[in-house]
């Protein structure tokens, strides 16, 4: 029997959103919240990257042009990305443990957390998620899917500015020293 690795990694994806919202009770008292209109923005650059790579309609014109044949090397490739995008992403959601926030918030008693994956980048959660998707648009093999991955990128980094800036006046130079160290998303580059 032939396994879809397309239902697979939907499956995947939504034991982890799943997982993720049950989460969120487990975190600290919030000190501070971003604006609704920042969240607001970030949140409609994701929805968008995500609707781009899990939904089937609108494949159509430039952006449903193949750059990537369906094979079982791509099925494979599609797996090992998310398997460990998804599991970098949780390791880092559990490293991090009640500092975590779905929003850009500095919780009660915040901690600078820069060991386990947080001493590869800064931001491994977005990472995680980033490299899960990349698989998805590895399986798609359009350029759609690949586009959602940079409109993906775009919408994480709105995030972290607003998150380095609490980071930033919460712990001064000790985060800017971090800052300088590890890099934000991909390790040794960016």
């Amino acid at each position: 029997m032939k396994v879809d690795v397309r239902q697979w990694i939907y499956i995947t994806w939504a034991v982890f959103f799943v997982v993720w919202l049950i989460w969120g009770i487990t975190a600290k008292r919030t000190l501070r919240r971003q604006s609704a209109g920042s969240r607001l923005r970030q949140s409609a650059v994701l929805i968008a990257a995500f609707w781009m790579l899990f939904s089937p309609t609108l494949r159509i014109g430039l952006l449903s042009g193949q750059i990537l044949q369906h094979s079982s090397a791509t099925e494979y490739a599609a797996l090992i990305l998310n398997a460990i995008g998804l599991a970098l992403a949780v390791w880092a959601r559990l490293h991090l443990g009640g500092n975590w926030s779905a929003n850009v918030t500095l919780k009660r008693d915040h901690a600078l957390v820069e060991t386990g994956p947080y001493s590869v980048v800064r931001h491994p959660i977005y990472s995680g998620l980033t490299l899960a998707a990349l698989g998805l648009a590895v399986l798609n093999g359009d350029l759609r899917s690949f586009a959602a991955v940079g409109l993906m990128l775009l919408g994480w980094r709105m995030k972290f500015q607003l998150e380095e800036k609490f980071m930033t006046e919460a712990f001064g130079n000790g985060y800017l020293e971090y800052k300088q160290r590890v890099k934000a998303i991909i390790p040794f580059v960016w």
